[in-house]
């Protein structure tokens, strides 16, 4: 879900509103990180709590898929770099650097958010 926030986001501000694809790409971030927050929270790790409020639970989950994105950001760049193309159709970087970062984004969000069991109360 997050690849097609993210995918859909980047090649909408490149395409119809003529956005730099580096900058396009902070805002179509933001926007699948947040979204695949509330997806996880809602079915990946419905059974899990991170035991935080909505709010600091959100700032964590973004702060942890910062090293995802660093990932899947430098993937995005080279593919623009050397396949000129991409610039056209950002869309497609941003699947190979969602493919590079997906094993580190839920091996956090599991480890590092989402690590207790909840609770029946």
């Amino acid at each position: 879900m997050g690849l097609v926030v993210d995918a859909g986001i980047v090649q909408l501000l490149v395409s119809a509103v003529h956005w730099n694809p580096y900058y396009a790409r902070v805002l179509s971030f933001l926007a699948a990180a947040t979204a695949t927050w509330w997806w996880n929270r809602q079915h990946t790790f419905a059974k899990r709590d991170s035991g935080r409020s909505l709010w600091s639970e959100w700032l964590h989950w973004m702060l942890l898929m910062a090293g995802g994105a660093a990932i899947n950001y430098a993937v995005y760049v080279v593919f623009l770099y050397l396949l000129p193309w991409s610039q056209r159709w950002p869309a497609i970087a941003v699947a190979a650097g969602s493919v590079m970062a997906a094993g580190v984004n839920f091996g956090s969000a599991r480890l590092l958010l989402f690590k207790r069991t909840k609770t029946t109360s």
